[in-house]
């Protein structure tokens, strides 16, 4: 039993060492778009619409904000979601850990 709380204590210390490395970190809900412009004589009004055009829809003050993401910043956009994705299933697996441990050591 001492084994299995120093196993899960290491695992949380592990677990809280990879949070420091997710610097990235974008919380939000990625948008592709695409559009038609003004121009009447445009190849966007026979279906070749412009695009795609990315958003990061975050949340401001409760209310829903659409960020664009230059597409040069695309792919670290794309890694700031992933880490946050990751942070989720951190967060996750510590509560599991320390829920263990709170019933092992009472």
């Amino acid at each position: 039993m001492n084994m299995d709380i120093n196993s899960l204590k290491q695992e949380r210390n592990e677990l809280l060492n990879e949070i420091v490395g997710l610097s990235k970190l974008l919380h939000g809900s990625w948008v592709e778009r695409y559009s038609t412009c003004s121009n009447k004589k445009c190849k966007c009004h026979k279906g070749e619409k412009h695009g795609p055009r990315r958003y990061l829809v975050v949340n401001e003050n409760g209310r829903q904000k659409q960020k664009y993401i230059a597409n040069r910043l695309v792919e670290e956009a794309k890694v700031g979601i992933q880490q946050h994705h990751r942070l989720k299933e951190i967060v996750d697996r510590m509560t599991e850990i320390n829920l263990t441990l709170m019933k092992e050591i009472n």
